[in-house]
C-alpha cells in the first residue's frame, strides 16, 4: 500500500494559500481515483486504489509544525513504510508552477517535513515538491499563509495536475522513473 501525505493547514481561512499545495494535490488524486476524503481523528483520509495498487490519502489535521503526529498514526497502524510514503508539499525555493521530486534529504527548512522526519525516525520517503515561490520583502512564515493571485492561477492549477501526475508515475512506476521523467520537465 502506498501512503500520500498532502500538506497543509486546516480551515477556510488558509484554503488556496500557498502553504496548502499539499492538500490542493491530495485532492485532485481524491477526485481522479473516485475516493471520499474524511475525518479520521488528526487527519483527512481516504482509501483506495489507484490502478491495480491500494492507495491512502491523508491530509493531517495537526496544522504544518505537527504534521508528523498524523502520519506516523497512519503508516504505524497500516505497517506502511516510508519507502512507500509520499509526501506533497509547498516548495519556496521552486518557482510558482514547477515540481520536483526527491528521495530523502534533510527538511529543507519546511516545518511540516522536518516533523515528519522526527516523527518517522528517518528522511528516507518521497517527496513531491510543488513550487511556490518566494517575495524577498515578506518573511517566509507570512509569505506561505498568503493566496495565490488570479496572475499565477494557470501556473498554480497546472503544477497541481503536474503533481498529481507526479504521485501516479511514483505508484505506477517508480520513484526513479518519475524524478527522471519530471525533474528533467521542471529544468
Amino acid at each position: 500500500m502506498w501512503c500520500i501525505v498532502g500538506l497543509g493547514n486546516p480551515g477556510r481561512k488558509y484554503d488556496r494559500t500557498r502553504h496548502n499545495a499539499g492538500f490542493m494535490v491530495a485532492d485532485e488524486l481524491a477526485r481522479r481515483w473516485g475516493i471520499d476524503l474524511r475525518e479520521d481523528g488528526d487527519c483527512i483520509i481516504a482509501e483506495g486504489s489507484a490502478g491495480t495498487r491500494n492507495v491512502i490519502l491523508v491530509e493531517p489535521l495537526t496544522f504544518m509544525n505537527l504534521s508528523g503526529r498524523a502520519v506516523r498514526r497512519v503508516t504505524r497502524y497500516r505497517n506502511i513504510t516510508r519507502t512507500a510514503l509520499i509526501v506533497v508539499h509547498d516548495d519556496l525555493d521552486i518557482e510558482v508552477g514547477r515540481v520536483k521530486l526527491r528521495i530523502g534529504g534533510s527538511s529543507g527548512g519546511h516545518k511540516g517535513v522536518a516533523s515528519i522526519i522526527a516523527e518517522t525516525g528517518g528522511e528516507d520517503f518521497i517527496r513531491v515538491k510543488v513550487g511556490v515561490g518566494r517575495d524577498p520583502l515578506i518573511p517566509a512564515e507570512r509569505y506561505v499563509l498568503t493566496k495565490f493571485p488570479p496572475a499565477e492561477a494557470a501556473a498554480v492549477a497546472e503544477a497541481i495536475q503536474t503533481a498529481a501526475d507526479a504521485v501516479e508515475m511514483i505508484i505506477a512506476e517508480g520513484a526513479t522513473q518519475a524524478m527522471n521523467h519530471f525533474n528533467r520537465r521542471s529544468e
